[in-house]
């Protein structure tokens, strides 16, 4: 069959005929004909130039129809004009032309609509091909775009683009600026077919025209080679056959090198192709392999893959402004925790080591297959909201009183301040109305009778003043934010009622009813009404957090961080929210706040528990209904609280 297209008037057509049955006049058309004998439609194929099918009674008629639409069918004889007519597929009929140049003239308008009808399908095909191409790019830009994984990003670029070609193999190339101000091309990704295994290098290259790659990125434009073993010289560039062909196995042979430019014309990478091939399945480890599958990179290949690189250059300045302002978010998050730790600094990386251990468990339980958690994964957006609803939990202390919020006694500062020099001034008072005692006695009665007298003033003073140290001691002992015993309780109550004068003269306790309220606090450091302020501290965060415009993935920060406080069996605060109703996310940093607020070394008012023993108040807890029991278990059975054990928090 001939291989070259459609003519016009006496052109290139193939006539299918039966065998020995073709006319006299039909073989005078010329060279240009090619007569392919066939005993029925379905011997036709599918022919790729103009054509034409001779219909007589020698032939079967069956499966006129399947024949391709621009195959025109020519009759001879009345059954067989019939059938064409009834299978839609009648032309003409050589009966209608007298004579052999009649017949001639017939055939040759038959080749001429034959022509018409295949340019005609090449054009829809073609038109479709170009319509697929560009739904298909609209398709991997919106892919691009969406994606907000640097990493992934890179290789759905490369994998698009190979897609697209065909191509065997690529590489993708970033263009860095170091340090120094200098630019080079970062090779970070690579995919090749015939060797799925092998491992993506990562190495630079200078930013210049020695090398394929920095030639295109200084050029800006594509550059397109038949066979990488076989450039011009002249060229400032050379391909490296021993560096990676003749270390694994392959053979590279056409490339086309694109490079990657933004919307403002720059240069932020290079999209590198090896190897265009006829057959996706195919393997180029040779040079007999590269013969057999390797195809040039054409034109309409550099089309597509300039278009798709420049989508691909907006795709990664976007991921990098997009990371740029979730680092910058990152930052702002770091210094309002900074922040907190000012206010406080007793509780110093709290923040840091509950979201770090949140985390953790959340990362463990991705990865259970079985048992009450096999339902529960984290997305990489899930993991960063629970770590910055971890970072910012408790947040809201900005809006506590900082005299609350740092109290580590149960007197505030200036109440002991005052009860201290209270307590000096009542033992200075207490000398000095022994020495002006002791003096009055001496001018009024001399020495006569005075030992007796000092023996017996000096033993009222020592008692007074050692039952004034006792109360000061009870008072100090007291302070301490320790479950308060009953005696103690009852000493409180003494000193209460005991009196002394002051400057004034007036007659006044101890201890005013305010001090005696703060010192007979049961438990902890704070009363009721400071307790509630601290508890404040979440509902604080939640009004805070959610002022912010979170994006779509990061919307549960606020109402995550909200119940860290809340217990499975309504006693939490500050909704009192219990069972189903606590998110998976909040549950899990409950255990972690629980287990660092017990486990924390740098907590004035309590001293720090071993894992042990915090473990076991953590499994008491979810016996009794307070905790998920199943997060406790992740916790207990992963050991990943050993991390922020062991680490500083500031590396976490």
């Amino acid at each position: 069959m001939s291989d070259s297209g459609a003519g016009g008037a006496g052109g290139t057509f193939t006539l299918f005929a039966a065998p020995d049955s073709v006319p006299e006049s039909i073989r005078t058309l010329g060279d240009g004909v090619a007569v392919n004998p066939v005993a029925a439609p379905a011997d036709v194929g599918r022919p790729e130039t103009p054509a034409v099918f001779l219909l007589d009674e020698h032939l079967q008629a069956d499966g006129l129809a399947g024949l391709p639409e621009h195959v025109v069918v020519v009759t001879s004889g009345q059954a067989a004009t019939a059938a064409a007519e009834a299978a839609g597929r009648f032309f003409m009929s050589l009966d209608d032309a007298a004579g052999a140049e009649a017949q001639r003239r017939l055939l040759r308008a038959a080749a001429h609509h034959s022509a018409s009808l295949l340019h005609a399908r090449m054009a829809r095909e073609m038109l479709e091909e170009r319509r697929m191409e560009v739904t298909e790019l609209n398709k991997i830009g919106l892919a691009l775009m969406s994606e907000r994984d640097p990493e992934r990003l890179l290789g759905l670029i490369l994998t698009q683009a190979r897609r697209l070609t065909t191509s065997d193999a690529g590489s993708l190339y970033l263009v860095e600026t170091g340090e120094d101000g200098s630019q080079r091309l970062h090779f970070l990704r690579s995919q090749n077919d015939t060797l799925p295994e092998l491992a993506s290098p990562d190495f630079t290259l200078p930013l210049d025209e020695s090398s394929i790659a920095g030639y295109a990125a200084c050029t800006g434009e594509p550059l397109v080679i038949d066979d990488v073993y076989e450039i011009p010289e002249g060229l400032p560039f050379s391909f490296n056959r021993e560096a990676f062909d003749e270390r694994f196995g392959y053979r590279a042979k056409s490339m086309l090198v694109v490079p990657m430019k933004d919307h403002r014309d720059r240069v932020v990478g290079v999209l590198q192709l090896i190897n265009r091939k006829r057959d996706e399945r195919g393997t180029v480890r040779n040079e007999q392999e590269a013969e057999r599958w390797v195809l040039p990179f054409g034109e309409r290949a550099v089309d597509i893959v300039s278009s798709l690189a420049g989508q691909a250059a907006v795709s990664i300045e976007n991921n990098r402004l997009y990371r740029d302002i979730e680092n910058l978010f990152a930052g702002f998050i770091k210094a309002a925790v900074t922040a907190i730790d000012q206010r406080d600094p007793t509780t110093s990386g709290h923040s840091v080591r509950v979201s770090s251990l949140t985390c953790d468990i959340a990362e463990v339980m991705d990865r259970i297959d079985a048992g009450p958690f096999r339902e529960v994964s984290f997305s990489r957006e899930q993991m960063k909201e629970l770590r910055y609803a971890g970072l910012l939990h408790d947040f809201g202390k900005v809006g506590v009183r900082e005299e609350v919020l740092v109290k580590a006694k149960k007197l505030p500062p200036v109440m002991l301040e005052r009860i201290e020099s209270r307590f000096a001034f009542i033992q200075r008072t207490l000398e000095m109305e022994f020495h002006r005692r002791k003096a009055e006695y001496l001018a009024e009665h001399g020495t006569r009778g005075f030992e007796e007298y000092l023996q017996a003033l000096e033993e009222e003073f020592r008692e007074s003043m050692e039952r004034v140290r006792a109360f000061h001691q009870a008072i100090r002992e007291s302070n301490e934010p320790r479950i308060l015993p009953e005696a103690s309780a009852e000493v409180l109550h003494e000193i209460g009622q005991a009196t002394f004068v002051n400057l004034d003269g007036e007659q006044v306790p101890y201890l005013s009813s305010d001090e005696i309220h703060f010192l007979s606090i049961p438990k902890g450091s704070l009363d009721p009404d400071e307790r509630k302020q601290i508890e404040s501290h979440v509902t604080h965060t939640f009004n805070f957090l959610r002022q912010i415009p979170w994006t779509e993935e990061l919307s549960g920060v606020a109402e995550i961080a909200y119940g860290h406080h809340e217990k499975l069996d309504g006693t939490g605060y500050p909704r009192g929210i219990s069972g189903e109703v606590i998110p998976i996310q909040t549950r899990i940093m409950t255990v972690s706040d629980i287990f660092d607020a017990l486990t924390a070394s740098d907590r004035p008012y309590k001293r720090a528990l071993p894992s042990e023993r915090a473990l076991e108040i953590l499994e008491m807890e979810g016996e009794h209904g307070q905790l998920d029991p199943r997060v406790v278990e992740v916790l207990v059975e992963s050991r990943v609280y050993r991390r922020i054990l062991e680490e500083d928090w500031r590396n976490l």
